[in-house]
């Protein structure tokens, strides 16, 4: 791994197809994911891989998928993109539209893969006709099994729901079941898990999750008002993504919102930093 790697975390794109009227689909979200991609190609560095912790489409249909392979196309990224499927996911539209298989048999979509020093573990906690999270038979097996493959490098995990945060059953809904979370934080003990990267709640969120970070997304479809959450859900709109840096000293995550019509209220370049630095430092000495 090099000293510096940059990556993108997107988060519940719920992209539509738009030839159906979806009623549950609350924006243009197939319009958002184009520009966010085309934030994407701006930035400097360019990013070495980017991760989608699901939620991909709003339908789970395959003409859904196609448009989201549509969108990623026209967008002509250079790097590497790994797909995670939520709980708006169907393994049975993803896996012909996204990979060409049609002998999947319905199996969880989990894959691993070393880009750039770093191991991405990717996991299905998607749950046919559920809201929260859980894991099949066998997939913690294959985790244990991957966390113990190049033992050497740091480990990022991908997954649609985050692990959940207490014992409180009534909130199972919005994460990894209560059962599942204890299971997980077994598997990755002693293990070198760098970060979790999820989504499905909607809003910006980071957890000290026994030493791990875990961090959720607001994603591409609508913004959580989490001054409402006392009440119930009530959603904005808005969107960002994530820039993540893994330096020697950790994961770093910086939020980026999706900017509408933006008014500048200041700016300069870091060629006439140290100028400006200098006359405010001077400005603060003639104020006492």
């Amino acid at each position: 791994m090099s000293d510096l790697v940059t990556f993108v975390h997107l988060t519940d794109l719920h992209v539509g197809d738009p030839n159906v009227q979806d009623d549950h689909l609350h924006s243009d979200t197939n319009t958002t994911l184009a520009a966010i991609l085309a934030d994407v190609k701006k930035l400097v560095p360019q990013p070495k891989f980017i991760v989608a912790s699901g939620d991909l489409t709003n339908r789970g249909d395959e003409a859904s998928y196609e448009t989201l392979k549509a969108i990623f196309a026209e967008a002509e990224l250079t790097m590497p993109v790994l797909f995670a499927l939520g709980n708006h996911d169907k393994r049975e539209g993803f896996y012909p539209a996204m990979l060409g298989k049609t002998d999947h048999a319905m199996a969880p979509y989990d894959h691993a893969q070393v880009i750039d020093g770093i191991h991405i573990i990717t996991l299905d906690s998607s749950a046919p006709n559920k809201v929260g999270g859980s894991f099949e038979p066998g997939q913690l097996e294959w985790l244990k099994s991957e966390l113990d493959n190049h033992a050497d490098l740091p480990k990022l995990l991908v997954m649609h729901h985050a692990p959940a945060l207490d014992d409180n059953p009534q909130m199972e809904w919005e994460s990894l079941s209560i059962a599942d979370t204890e299971s997980l934080r077994q598997a990755v003990e002693g293990k070198n898990v760098i970060g979790i990267l999820s989504g499905h709640i909607h809003y910006d969120r980071v957890s000290n999750w026994y030493g791990i970070p875990v961090v959720v997304g607001i994603g591409q479809h609508a913004a959580t008002d989490v001054l409402w959450l006392h009440e119930g859900l009530r959603g904005y709109e808005g969107a960002s993504f994530a820039i993540g840096t893994l330096r020697p000293s950790g994961l770093t995550i910086t939020f980026a919102p999706l900017r509408k019509d933006p008014k500048e209220i200041m700016s300069f370049r870091f060629a006439d930093f140290a100028e400006m630095l200098k006359k405010y430092e001077a400005s603060l000495v003639a104020a006492e």
